[in-house]
């Protein structure tokens, strides 16, 4: 290092040595710059803190007028020292006084100096402060001096980020170690949670930055290398990752980045100034992060993922850390804070200590949010960089209701989510005391109230509503959940279970709706381009029959003198609903001829959710038992928008003139050919949603459990009939300047109805 006393290596030693001391946090920082000057042969170095007001305060200097310590501050786009803060980059001059971002400070005596060299101290990417050097000399900083202030700066994050700072600062000004944070995401499972996050992946927490042994850390970096690549290799070959379910694409992606050299290079050289093998890979993760944070390509940012993952697996390699949480170690009241996870992942958790859920990724219609559903769990995802900007330990209300996430938020907030939480165990009390009661509209029209369920987690919640029944049971969830393949005898179990609990109330059985987005960990699956419109459910099905009848026979012997209820999804031409009934008839021969009880009797019925079968109705309804609407599928169908794309699934309104003729279409049939018609789909979850079924003709709904509450209380104030005549124009003549939706809630404020 050109003028150097010593080196980085020499450097981190003796910041070592200072940390150690028992000394105040002040005295500990005015030492730090002290060293890192007369090392640096620098005639200034000083550390600016940013604080939770956004400004950047002077802490420690040497060089400069030391009574400008903690009385300068700037705003983070001002001078130089707010360019390094707000870009996250190193800056080195020159002439600092002749750029034009250059700032003057009376109060400081910095005139005299001209060259500047200024890093941003990082911590997860995050910009906690700026570390500055200074000369009266027109000098360029070497690339070894900027690397020393940039590892540097790694242990100054450390010190700032353990909140030793935070005695010095004045009430407001605080270090924004920790800043409150107002997220906002979309709604996955409604309710409200405060409790305190838990990272799923959580950080590794790095104690020894300097090494002793470079050699020694470059091979231990090596090994780890070697040992990561290997694990992405058996993970490719098996087709999953952890938790399951990510694509081939994706594997790749990160085998890609498991031998990118620059990235090697990277954490090697960082290694080389001094850091052990695991503050080498935090360092350069760091950096990474903070400049693909600040930039606009999605794709670079869809790469930062992938980049951290990569990164904190090979940290949690290095130190022998475990990869999640163990679940005897969740604290109360815990938040579950992820990138993503599958509903295998969520199960594991303690469900007593477990209070809410936070992803980066996952739609409403995802599987960890339908699991999320089944638990009573309140959960929002698609917020955007959670998991980056949370700590374990953070205090966090998640906002179920409206998509709003507070990371460490203030005691006011704080206090009003006490209180709404207050109001919500008050409301659900209501709704409680109306379980026994019968839901019959305010003119006359009774309505069923089902459940949709799919694992042994939603069972109780029949008794605790009042339901009528199982109205959809999503049996897939078992084969998602599960390690290997469930067998004849598991399946058998759990069905007769969910019979069992549900005694004299009907159950209606999904058979597998797997394929497309539902992929099984332990089946491979094929590319396709279009997968929710691909080979999947019943499709899948009937090219596997031996899968098909495998739970077909399971079904029927777990019902053995009871009354059952089949439907097959994604039927899409009265021919595969024929087939799939020949299926059962075979199974019934089968059991019959071994001397199995039978069923006392089977429905077979079939979910509407392809648009083809809305012009096939008058032949499908003479051969089924019943329909049932899957609204999720049949509005992604009918407006070609992906329902777990976020850049369309939000674009078209569920509650608009289309939809609702389709499924007024579907009501009308059922009636015509005297066969019930069932809605199962997210939009009966909604009182707004049930009050246009119900006005166009549905009679039963099927409902997430925490729903029905709501649902009951707003039909049994419901006019059935003068809702229809409210929207009935609407759908005959099209929209006159305003849209269904707005007629709706305009029609439930004249009533008074809860939405």
């Amino acid at each position: 290092m050109r003028g150097a006393m010593g080196g980085p290596r020499v450097l981190l030693r003796r910041l070592r040595e200072v940390m150690a001391e028992p000394v105040s946090a002040q005295d500990r920082l005015d030492r730090i710059v002290v060293l890192i000057a007369a090392n640096m042969v620098a005639e200034v170095c000083s550390v600016y803190v940013l604080r939770v007001d956004g400004t950047l305060e002077l802490y420690a200097t040497e060089g400069l007028n030391k009574e400008a310590v903690h009385q300068t501050v700037m705003r983070i786009d001002e001078g130089l020292v707010g360019l390094v803060a707000s870009q996250a980059n190193a800056i080195n001059l020159q002439d600092a006084q002749s750029h034009p971002a250059f700032s003057y400070r009376p109060e400081t005596g910095e005139e005299i100096y001209h060259s500047f060299l200024g890093v941003p101290i990082l911590r997860a990417g995050n910009t906690l402060g700026v570390l500055v050097v200074q000369n009266r000399a027109h000098r360029n900083y070497s690339e070894e001096e900027e690397e020393a202030l940039q590892t540097t700066a790694m242990v100054l994050a450390e010190m700032i980020a353990s909140g030793e700072l935070a005695s010095l600062a004045k009430p407001g000004a605080e270090p924004a170690v920790h800043p409150r944070r107002h997220l906002r995401g979309n709604v996955l499972s409604e309710g409200i949670a405060l409790g305190h996050a838990v990272l799923h992946e959580p950080r590794v927490v790095i104690k020894n930055f300097v090494a002793d042994d470079i050699p020694g850390e470059l091979k231990r970096l090596d090994d780890a290398i070697a040992a990561m690549r290997s694990d992405v290799d058996v993970m490719l070959e098996r087709g999953e990752i952890a938790d399951g379910g990510e694509h081939k694409d994706i594997l790749e992606t990160y085998r890609m980045f498991a031998h990118d050299r620059g990235w090697l290079a990277r954490m090697r050289e960082a290694i080389r100034t001094g850091l052990t093998a695991e503050a080498g890979v935090e360092r350069v993760q760091s950096d990474t992060r903070a400049r693909m944070l600040r930039a606009t390509d999605p794709y670079l940012r869809e790469r930062l993922h992938d980049l951290d993952d990569l990164a904190n697996r090979l940290m949690r390699q290095l130190m022998g850390v475990e990869h999640a949480p163990h679940r005897d170690q969740l604290p109360d009241n815990a938040i579950i804070v992820a990138r993503m996870m599958g509903p295998a992942a969520l199960l594991d958790y303690d469900r007593k200590r477990l209070r809410g859920l936070i992803l980066e990724e996952g739609g409403p219609t995802s599987h960890v949010a339908i699991v999320a559903r089944a638990l009573g769990i309140p959960a929002v995802g698609e917020v955007e960089n959670a998991a980056g900007l949370v700590e374990s330990g953070d205090p966090v209300i998640v906002d179920g209701i409206s998509g709003d996430v507070y990371l460490r938020p203030p005691p006011d907030i704080e206090a009003a989510y006490v209180e709404r939480v207050k109001l919500r165990a008050r409301k659900q009390a209501q709704y409680q005391a109306l379980r026994g009661r019968a839901c019959v509209t305010r003119d006359g029209h009774e309505i069923a109230l089902h459940l949709n369920a799919g694992l042994l987690v939603d069972l109780p919640h029949i008794e605790e509503t009042g339901a009528a029944g199982i109205g959809l049971f999503r049996t897939e969830l078992q084969f998602m959940v599960a390690t290997s393949f469930p067998r004849i005898g598991e399946q058998l179990a759990l069905y007769r279970s969910v019979m069992e609990t549900a005694g004299e109330k009907p159950v209606t059985f999904r058979t597998l709706d797997i394929g497309g987005d539902k992929v099984l960990p332990y089946m491979s699956a094929s590319e396709e381009e279009n997968p929710a419109m691909g080979w999947r459910a019943i499709r899948l099905g009937l090219d596997r029959p031996g899968l098909m009848r495998s739970q077909i026979r399971a079904l029927l012997r777990a019902a053995s003198g009871k009354a059952l209820r089949i439907m097959f999804p994604m039927v899409a031409v009265v021919d595969e609903f024929d087939q799939g009934k020949l299926m059962v008839e075979h199974e019934l021969t089968y059991l019959r001829r071994h001397g199995h009880t039978l069923p006392e009797r089977v429905e077979i019925g079939v979910m509407v959710e392809v648009p083809s079968l809305l012009f096939q109705l008058d032949d499908l309804l003479p051969r089924v038992d019943f329909l049932s609407v899957g609204s999720n599928d049949l509005c992604q169908f009918l407006f070609a928008a992906d329902r777990g794309n976020s850049h369309v699934s939000g674009r078209y309104d569920p509650i608009s003139v289309p939809v609702v003729r389709a499924l007024r279409l579907i009501a009308r049939k059922g009636r015509e050919h005297k066969k019930p018609v069932t809605l199962c789909g997210e939009l009966a979850s909604k009182p707004i949603g049930a009050l246009v079924l119900v006005a166009i003709g549905y009679r039963s709904l099927s409902l997430t459990p925490s729903a029905v509450g709501p649902v009951k209380s707003m039909l049994l104030e419901l006019d059935a009939e003068k809702a229809l005549a409210a929207i009935g124009p609407l759908l005959d003549h099209g929209e006159t300047g305003v849209t269904l939706r707005q007629r709706i809630e305009q029609f439930a404020a004249s009533e008074n109805l809860q939405l």
